[in-house]
């Protein structure tokens, strides 16, 4: 699966409070991932569109972005995230 949402464990949530933080103001744009993304929701409610599919996931949602994934991202709410890149 490209793009995975479910709810963190609590050693998942431990990890990724010392990642970098990403925030957005409501908003659309593309997105082209050329490494998998692994983020942690803390603030906000988004839907991706890929693939003719739509995901939405919100506060409290980690979520992983396989590598070449190519989404449109919705931000309906403010986004506020913790975020690794990784090969």
């Amino acid at each position: 699966m490209a793009i995975i949402i479910r709810k963190p464990e609590p050693q998942e949530i431990e990890t990724m409070q010392t990642k970098p933080i990403w925030t957005c103001d409501p908003s659309e744009f593309e997105y082209s991932y050329d490494q998998t993304e692994t983020c942690l929701i803390l603030e906000g409610k988004v839907e991706v569109t890929y693939d003719k599919a739509v995901y939405s996931f919100q506060a409290g949602d980690l979520v992983v972005f396989e590598k070449g994934v190519k989404c449109r991202w919705r931000i309906l709410d403010a986004v506020k995230k913790h975020y690794q890149f990784t090969d």
